[in-house]
């Protein structure tokens, strides 16, 4: 009787579907108010700690005591970086611009300190969710009606902030959805699943005198969740639900750090055909 001592690595994240997108996982960002040396050195632990919560799918790194001095080394674990305005839409048509720094960090650096701190992966590979937006501001539900255009823009950005890629539906040649909007404001994630296991995330927004009532659905491989959120700014409560939504998938799709490792397994051969 033969004995084999066999090595293995943990293989067993998830196999991306041919819709998945390739999330830049290990560029983080943050703004800065200048390009100068001393501004781009004070700014890289927060580009660190994006980084560490795009790859974690993590919110917020309050759960991690350990990450707030961990993250002070970012410039030891830089490769390179670069400065970028990014133009943030606003509600009167105006544009404000922001200037960022962004910092890409080498990837075996990251996942040895994400390994240290106990973080969850959840791997660069993520599959799109399409996200509807319906409101009903009492005389009629629309489907991301023109004069809240400018929200898809923060919904996009706070969506890429966590690592999640969106997919916005288009409307036909005559601005129609192909869709129930009865289907819609139910919010019936399940039966506009995805047969791949995409997400689906229908933000349904209500006006109830000062306040804007939101009911998030979720659908994501196979599951459905539902939150409610009130808020003054219409905005605000759709970002609740967006980053309720992302908690939600990342929680579902991240490998938990316990999960993760080398493993020995001793393996007894009876017999061998040939």
């Amino acid at each position: 009787m033969t004995r084999i001592l066999l090595c293995f690595l943990l293989a067993l994240l998830p196999l991306a579907g041919a819709n998945a997108v390739e999330v830049d996982a290990y560029t983080g960002q943050a703004v800065v108010a200048d390009q100068s040396a001393a501004e781009r050195r004070a700014a890289l632990p927060a580009a660190l700690d994006h980084v560490l919560r795009k790859l974690s799918g993590a919110r917020t790194l309050d759960e991690y005591p350990q990450a707030a001095a961990a993250i002070k080394s970012a410039s030891s674990l830089l490769v390179t970086s670069y400065y970028r305005n990014v133009e943030l839409p606003a509600a009167d048509g105006s544009v404000r611009n922001e200037l960022r720094l962004f910092a890409q960090f080498s990837p075996a650096d990251v996942d040895d300190l994400a390994r240290s701190l106990g973080l969850p992966l959840w791997q660069p590979d993520r599959k799109p969710t399409e996200i509807w937006v319906v409101v009903d501001d009492g005389m009629g539900r629309k489907v991301m009606p023109v004069e809240i255009e400018y929200m898809r823009s923060a919904l996009d950005e706070a969506a890429t902030m966590r690592g999640l890629p969106l997919n916005w539906p288009l409307p036909d040649e005559e601005g129609m959805y192909p869709v129930d909007m009865q289907l819609l404001w139910g919010g019936y994630t399940e039966d506009l699943a995805s047969p791949r296991g995409d997400g689906v995330l229908i933000l349904a927004a209500r006006r109830e005198g000062a306040q804007w009532s939101v009911r998030a659905n979720l659908g994501f491989e196979g599951e459905n969740w539902a939150w409610r959120f009130q808020e003054v700014d219409l905005q605000q409560a759709l970002l609740n639900g967006l980053e309720q939504a992302v908690d939600q998938i990342a929680a579902n799709s991240a490998i938990a750090a316990s999960d993760l490792g080398t493993w020995e397994h001793e393996l007894i051969i009876s017999g061998l055909r040939n």
